[in-house]
C-alpha cells in the first residue's frame, strides 16, 4: 500500500454528518420563504392547476384555511394573485381598484384570519387586463408612462385592504418612485416595496399563466420584461430601484439565473428576493412522477442553491412541502 504524506486532506471536514453539519455554510429554513397562492371567486372552491400538481387555485374562504395552515407550519408569508374571469377585464384594469373586488376581499380576509401573516401583493395589469399585458396597450404597443398611474391606483388600493408588502412585478420604467410617491401621500408610509428588479422574458412563466389565465391576447412581453442574455442590464435595473425608494429587490426566475442572484446580491444594499417560478416547480414535480429523481432530495437542494447564490428570500411553491418536511424531522 502507498503511504501518503498529506497535510492538507479537505475529506476530514467531510467525514461525519456531525463535522458536515458543524462547518456548513448555508441552510434553509421556513423563515426563508414565502407560499405563492392563487385566489378565485365563489365558496368552497380547491382547484388544481393542471401543469401545476398539488397548487390549487382556492375561493377566499378556502384560501383562508390553507393561509391557517402554512401559519402553523411556520412560513410567515404569501405572494397572492388573483384570478378572474375575463368578463370583469378591460383595457384600464378598472376591477384592480374595486374596494369590493376579488383580490381586495382576499386580502382582507387572510389580514382578518391570520393578522401576523405576511401578505404581498402583485402590482401589474395583466390580471385584470382584457389585453393580458402587465401594462397599457395602445395600438399594439405597450405605453410605460399610461400605465404608471394605473399601477398606482392599483397599489394604494391593496394596501388600503391590508397589503404589508407591494410587489411591483410589471418592469414598467419608474413604476417603483411613482408607487412609493402614491403610497405615502395616501399615508401607507409603512408599506414595503418588493421591487421585481430583474424580471426576465422567460419561458418557465408558462404553468403560472396556466394557473391565472393571463397569457397576453396578442404579442409577447419582451419589450418591457428582460433579456435573458443580459445580466448587466438587471444591475443597473437594481440600482435604480435603489434610488426610486425600494425596500426589497427580485430576481425571477430562479433555477436558470442564479448567476444574477449571485450578480445582485453582490453588489445590493436591500434584501435580496428570488421567484422560483412555476415552470421549475412543474420541472422538478414531471421528472419525480416518472421516478427521475427523488423528489424531496432535489427540491431542498434546489432552495439551498438559492441561498448559496445569495438569495435572503425564496419565493416557492415547495414552500409547504418544505415545512412538512422539515416540521416532521
Amino acid at each position: 500500500m502507498i503511504d501518503f504524506n498529506l497535510p492538507i486532506r479537505p475529506r476530514r471536514n467531510r467525514r461525519s454528518a456531525a463535522v458536515r453539519a458543524l462547518v456548513s455554510e448555508n441552510e434553509v429554513t421556513v423563515n426563508d420563504l414565502v407560499m405563492p397562492l392563487f385566489v378565485i371567486d365563489g365558496e368552497n372552491q380547491k382547484i388544481e392547476v393542471k401543469s401545476m400538481p398539488n397548487i390549487y387555485r382556492f375561493s377566499i374562504d378556502l384560501l383562508v384555511e390553507e393561509c391557517k395552515e402554512l401559519w402553523d407550519l411556520g412560513i410567515k408569508g404569501i405572494d397572492l394573485f388573483p384570478a378572474l374571469d375575463d368578463s370583469i377585464k378591460d383595457k384600464v384594469a378598472s376591477e384592480s381598484i374595486n374596494p369590493e373586488g376579488l383580490y381586495q376581499r382576499a386580502i382582507k380576509a387572510v389580514k382578518a384570519a391570520v393578522p401576523e401573516m405576511l401578505v404581498i401583493t402583485d402590482v401589474a395589469m395583466d390580471p385584470y387586463s382584457s389585453d393580458g399585458h402587465d401594462g397599457y396597450v395602445e395600438d399594439g404597443e405597450i405605453i410605460n408612462d399610461k400605465t404608471l398611474p394605473i399601477l398606482a391606483e392599483m397599489a394604494v388600493a391593496q394596501a388600503k385592504a391590508g397589503a404589508d408588502i407591494i410587489a411591483p412585478s410589471d418592469m414598467m420604467d419608474g413604476r417603483v418612485e411613482v408607487l412609493r410617491e402614491a403610497l405615502d401621500d395616501a399615508g401607507f408610509t409603512d408599506v414595503g416595496i418588493l421591487s421585481y428588479s430583474a424580471k426576465y422574458a422567460s419561458a418557465f412563466y408558462g404553468p403560472f399563466r396556466d394557473a391565472l389565465d393571463s397569457a397576453p391576447k396578442s404579442g409577447d412581453k419582451k419589450t418591457y420584461q428582460m433579456d435573458p442574455a443580459n445580466v448587466r442590464e438587471a444591475i443597473r435595473e437594481v440600482e435604480l430601484v435603489f434610488s426610486e425608494g425600494a425596500d426589497m429587490v427580485m430576481v425571477k426566475p430562479g433555477m436558470p439565473y442564479l448567476d444574477v442572484v449571485r450578480a445582485v446580491a453582490e453588489m445590493s444594499e436591500l434584501p435580496v428576493a428570488v421567484y422560483n417560478v412555476s415552470g421549475e416547480y412543474s420541472m422538478l414535480n414531471a421528472a419525480a412522477q416518472n421516478g427521475w429523481l427523488d423528489y424531496e432530495r432535489v427540491v431542498k437542494e434546489t432552495l439551498l442553491s438559492f441561498k448559496r447564490a445569495g438569495a435572503d428570500i425564496i419565493l416557492t411553491y415547495h414552500a409547504k412541502e418544505f415545512a412538512k418536511w422539515t416540521q416532521d424531522k
